[in-house]
């Protein structure tokens, strides 16, 4: 089980916790970028992109029976922050339609540039299925 921890008087973060306390079976899952399964990307867009990382996550989540629920931490790497910021509710839109109303721990960098040449975006995540 997980718990989120909200120092008192705090205002409250908007899309993630300031920190989680979970006990049970670790998963980490390297970071996700925004190409598919056969590793080819579909589009050079950056929400399209989070997407698609988003849901890659899910589905090696998925290879140790757990789900997005499950996820405690993500760092997200991007290389504009600019367009991060500037689309944050189609992004926020993205999110929810991948991962649901769950907001782990994140921290998000942005990079100078990533392996992939077309990757936009890189995401990892911790995920913790309860004992």
């Amino acid at each position: 089980m997980w718990k989120v921890l909200q120092p008192e008087g705090w205002l409250a973060p908007k899309g993630y916790a300031n920190g989680i306390e979970a006990r049970g079976r670790q998963i980490y899952v390297a970071g996700m970028i925004g190409w598919n399964g056969q590793a080819q990307f579909e589009s050079d867009d950056f929400v399209a992109q989070c997407k698609q990382a988003l849901q890659n996550i899910v589905d090696t989540l998925a290879c140790a029976q757990a789900g997005p629920e499950h996820i405690v931490r993500m760092t997200w790497y991007v290389k504009n922050k600019k367009e991060y910021l500037s689309r944050a509710r189609e992004l926020g839109q993205a999110y929810q339609q991948v991962i649901g109303r769950h907001y782990p721990v994140m921290t998000l960098v942005q990079v100078a540039d990533l392996v992939e040449d077309r990757a936009l975006v890189e995401i990892e995540a911790t995920a913790v299925v309860p004992d």
